[in-house]
């Protein structure tokens, strides 16, 4: 689904996901809706259905403190989060990245990496790394260091358009990399840096549930305990 995103979403081409296996599915669509799929193929010829858009990420490859506006050959999206970290075969290293916003430094992160997420991606690798889940209704992004050295290195909402520009620093193995949900990117070289960005478009979702609930969605995928006292009717009564 992510990579359908990545691939759909530039030609504003709306994506139907469905559950069939797999762990969480944040943006799936249950299997039982298809168990009919005649019925299902007739929502969608009548155009029933909402339409749930939600925030992308781009990302471009830079030389130095130069900044080249267009280089569509050079962009990588993403609909969950960009990742940059070292990549290698037999070992384990660490990286130390210099994160910029807008051109202002904020830190330097010596730790297995930086996330930089949508709210989607919020839910995934983000909220494995300590980082904050954040409403899809809200355009932010979210810089999160993966196992930071320092307790002082927290993650740090921004808003949409902001660029957050990351610089390797201290890599001698040349093995520093941008990471797209999860699929390598490219390779990042001494002396480039990232730009990363909300992206011009939007993934479009397409959703078939009468009743739709983020919060519900929550409590379900994570499995959050709910109320610790059961109770009947309205308790504000």
């Amino acid at each position: 689904m992510l990579g359908a995103a990545r691939h759909l979403a530039p030609e504003g081409i709306p994506i139907l996901a469905v559950k069939v296996g797999g762990h969480l599915g944040f943006l799936t669509e249950p299997f039982e809706l298809f168990q009919d799929s005649a019925a299902v193929w007739q929502r969608l010829l009548e155009d029933r259905y909402a339409v749930e858009r939600r925030m992308m990420l781009q990302a471009t490859l830079q030389q130095g403190n130069w900044t080249e506006v267009d280089r569509e050959g050079d962009r990588f999206y993403a609909l969950n989060e960009f990742c940059v970290k070292p990549g290698s075969v037999d070992r384990m290293p660490t990286s130390v990245l210099e994160v910029e916003v807008d051109g202002e430094m904020i830190d330097q992160y010596h730790g297995d990496g930086l996330l930089v997420s949508t709210p989607t991606g919020s839910t995934g690798y983000t909220v494995s790394a300590n980082g904050p889940i954040v409403h899809p209704g809200i355009d932010a992004l979210i810089v999160t260091p993966i196992c930071p050295l320092s307790l002082s290195s927290r993650p740090v909402v921004i808003p949409r358009g902001s660029t957050v520009s990351v610089w390797p620093l201290m890599d001698p193995d040349l093995s520093t990399k941008l990471w797209m949900d999860g699929v390598l990117g490219t390779s990042i070289w001494p002396g480039q840096r990232v730009d990363i960005q909300q992206a011009h478009f939007r993934a479009n979702f397409i959703i078939l549930r009468d009743a739709y609930s983020f919060y519900q969605t929550l409590r379900e995928k994570l499995q959050w305990a709910g109320a610790r006292f059961r109770y009947a009717g309205n308790p504000n009564n």
